[in-house]
């Protein structure tokens, strides 16, 4: 049975820039979708998010792993996976959806660790982000 979030995961794992279009297929007109750098509502905005995914990154795509469907609730494990600057990127992390009666989503929440997935990766922000996660760290 191909549930409203099997629709919705399999246009995340094919999205290309010219799919961006039919994300109101997929999300109610005031849906809120959150990120760690994003939080916004409606179609409109969601697209830009996406738009900009594709003009800032290079070759991005998402793998999707686990799904779970509880009523109008649902996760998504997922890796996203692009380019930037020449260095590719694997970010893991998980997604949680709430559908209308219609099937669409009105609520999209990405969980994923910004600091441990890419600030840390990333020259500027590196060094003092694990000098943080070792200060902070428990000893055993």
């Amino acid at each position: 049975m191909n549930t409203d979030l099997d629709r919705l995961l399999d246009w995340y794992a094919t999205l290309t820039p010219h799919s961006i279009g039919r994300a109101a297929e997929f999300y109610a007109p005031d849906a809120h979708f959150r990120d760690p750098f994003n939080d916004v509502r409606g179609v409109a905005a969601i697209q830009t998010v996406l738009r900009h995914m594709f003009e800032h990154t290079e070759r991005p795509r998402f793998i999707i792993g686990e799904r779970l469907l509880q009523g109008q609730q649902g996760f998504a494990t997922w890796t996203f996976v692009c380019t930037l600057r020449g260095k590719e990127y694997r970010i893991a992390g998980g997604s949680h959806f709430r559908f209308d009666a219609d099937g669409r989503a009105v609520l999209h929440r990405d969980y994923w660790d910004a600091a441990e997935e890419l600030l840390q990766k990333l020259p500027l922000f590196g060094a003092p982000i694990r000098w943080l996660r070792r200060r902070f760290r428990a000893t055993m």
